[in-house]
């Protein structure tokens, strides 16, 4: 081979390499509530500092408010909000003009490519007290297949898109209110050919739908399902059987996927509601929750049928979750607690063996500003990581970035504007990019 040749075949090599390596890098997708499989974690970095005029994409307005995270597929980002009725304390305005918002934004440019409107009901809760207040009337995260798009809308039921924005099928999963009128929050999730629908406060069920064509498979219904906002996870427990975990006051629930039947459940984690999702790994189910009357965190090894208390959890622990749901990374649960404290916990034994206080980047605000709303707060979001970091957005818009090791030192505290703007979801991380919704722009960070 002469040199010219070596020459050439090397820098064709490393065109096809890049080629490559930039291609597996842009489809990680980030299609439900905390990504594939619900863990918060991003196979990609991100970036660690932004601000107002630093490493901002672009920022994308919205038709409306939402507490419900942004998901992401191939080159599209879907959100839902809602307009017209509680957008804010000071202005109510009539229920009968509450709408909610379907977008789709093209995740290159920001440039919305379809919206759909979907009328409010005759039963909607009063926007009033401390919970619908704080969330308002879009909180459920969309979930997509790479073929459909699935929005949950509560009382306005679930509606199937095709990803240019077809309408496929809607199906109606009840208009009741939880026994708190705090609103209805959990989102759906994809299994195996089904959605499942955690109308927990509209009707006290799950539900698992035919994603095709939206007809009822199963349906699990409990009054125990009460003041439950979680979203469910999958647990594969072998090749042949899948676990639908949630918790539920009290108690964390695996329901049978196949018949809606409940497989097993675990007390020691008691309050009298569930604000928080479950997380897998490697086998172990981990939950963390704080209420008003209890709460704390627990292990639970997959597995079992029936009480499986004490035959199947492998500790249970004091450390205590807002409404954030904990991450599980390298060993370690990172809790977001009350006070901007963020616990670490050793996943092993149910020890902490780090902490770590937010600590503001706005010498004007409280010095720990972050992660300790509780009723009444926008704190809504959870933790997620990428590139050994963990990050956390707060609901005033700062989100603060620790390393994801024991010690869990801040490394930074960033925001994205200076306006009033609420921020109560979760991030979406997808190819190097984080995505933020506030209650007015879709925000785009990136290097």
């Amino acid at each position: 081979m002469t040199q010219l040749q070596t020459r050439y075949f090397s820098l064709a090599a490393l065109f096809a390499f890049t080629v490559f390596t930039i291609s597996a890098e842009a489809q990680e997708d980030w299609p439900r509530f905390r990504g594939a499989s619900g863990s918060g974690i991003s196979s990609s970095s991100a970036p660690t500092q932004w601000g107002p005029e630093k490493n901002i994409q672009w920022k994308t307005a919205l038709p409306g408010a939402g507490a419900s995270s942004p998901v992401v597929v191939s080159d599209k980002v879907f959100l839902t909000c809602y307009s017209g009725y509680g957008e804010s304390r000071e202005n109510v305005g009539n229920k009968e003009d509450l709408k909610r918002h379907v977008v789709c934004i093209d995740r290159t440019t920001g440039k919305e490519l379809w919206s759909k409107t979907i009328a409010g009901t005759a039963n909607e809760d009063d926007f009033s007290g401390i919970g619908v207040t704080a969330h308002g009337y879009a909180s459920h995260t969309p979930v997509c297949d790479g073929e459909s798009l699935f929005v949950f809308l509560g009382k306005s039921g679930v509606i199937a898109y095709d990803l240019d924005g077809k309408e496929l099928w809607k199906k109606s999963v009840g208009d009741g209110s939880d026994s708190r009128k705090w609103g209805s929050a959990s989102s759906p999730i994809v299994h195996d050919g089904l959605l499942i629908v955690p109308a927990l406060a509209e009707s006290r069920a799950v539900y698992a739908l035919d994603k095709k064509t939206g007809e009822q498979v199963w349906v699990c219904e409990s009054d125990a399902l009460d003041n439950t906002w979680a979203t469910p996870m999958i647990v594969n427990v072998d090749d042949r059987r899948s676990d639908i975990v949630i918790g539920v006051p009290d108690e964390l629930w695996a329901i049978n996927s196949e018949n809606g039947k409940l497989k097993w459940a675990a007390s020691g984690i008691g309050d009298t509601g569930f604000y928080t999702s479950a997380v897998e790994s490697d086998g172990m189910i981990y939950a963390s929750i704080g209420g008003r009357s209890g709460g704390g965190s627990i292990a639970i090894r997959s597995g079992g049928t029936k009480d499986v208390t004490d035959s199947h959890v492998a500790w249970n622990g004091r450390t205590m979750a807002s409404f954030a749901s904990p991450v599980v990374y390298n060993g370690h649960m990172f809790v977001i607690g009350r006070g901007g404290v963020v616990s670490v916990v050793d996943i092993e034994t149910g020890k902490e063996v780090g902490k770590s206080r937010m600590q503001s980047s706005d010498s004007s605000r409280p010095k720990s500003s972050g992660g300790g709303g509780r009723f009444g707060s926008p704190d809504y979001g959870s933790p997620v990581i990428a590139g050994d970091k963990v990050y956390y957005t707060k609901g005033n818009g700062e989100t603060f970035v620790f390393n994801a090791d024991a010690e869990c030192k801040q490394i930074a505290a960033n925001k994205l504007t200076d306006d009033a703007e609420i921020f109560p979801g979760t991030p979406a991380i997808s190819n190097g990019q984080l995505l933020i919704r506030s209650n007015k722009y879709l925000y785009c960070i990136g290097e």
